[in-house]
């Protein structure tokens, strides 16, 4: 966790207002959370860290690329980040008691701290920018990116599936009827 220690932000003295910060993210950064479902990060997050008296507000903005693989044809593609996500982080006595509610969007550091770590939340907002259904994108003709020889393969098995007929489904075409 020591190389996390670039995402330290120490706030103490920072002046009231807006402040930017920005963080280029590789593959290495995510060592200290384990295996991933994606490679070859090259992602670039902006913050913008607007401190006020008790509370800062944190703006992330996700952009770049990660290596993924088709859900449908299982070959990897490079697929476009692009996401903004909002945090707020509150200066009270009692962090501890406050941090076990339910609003994810909010946290809660001692008064007593100096130092503001980020790493955490750019790796939540990264894997956020990622979609769950991951697709080759079209291209500019409008054809799927995907392997052809995949998607003809995927079209011979739905229309074979199509052209059985199953038995257990023979009795109920007389339902139909009435």
């Amino acid at each position: 966790m020591k190389a996390l220690r670039q995402f330290d932000i120490a706030f103490v003295g920072l002046k009231p207002g807006e402040h930017t910060f920005e963080y280029q993210i590789t593959d290495s950064f995510f060592e200290d959370y384990g295996p991933q479902d994606f490679s070859n990060c090259k992602a670039t997050v902006k913050l913008l860290l607007d401190k006020k008296n008790n509370f800062f507000l944190l703006k992330f903005e996700i952009g770049g690329t990660v290596t993924v693989n088709c859900d449908r044809c299982g070959q990897p593609f490079d697929l476009q980040l692009w996401d903004d996500f909002e945090h707020v982080v509150k200066l009270v006595n009692n962090p501890d008691e406050l941090n076990e509610e339910d609003d994810t969007d909010v946290s809660f550091i001692s008064l007593t701290e100096s130092h503001l770590n980020v790493a955490d939340w750019i790796y939540e907002f990264i894997n956020l920018s990622i979609p769950m259904q991951r697709i080759h994108p079209a291209d500019s003709k409008g054809q799927s990116g995907c392997d052809p020889k995949i998607l003809d393969m995927l079209d011979q098995m739905n229309r074979q599936a199509n052209e059985k007929e199953n038995p257990i489904w023979k009795g109920l075409d007389k339902f139909r009827e009435n």
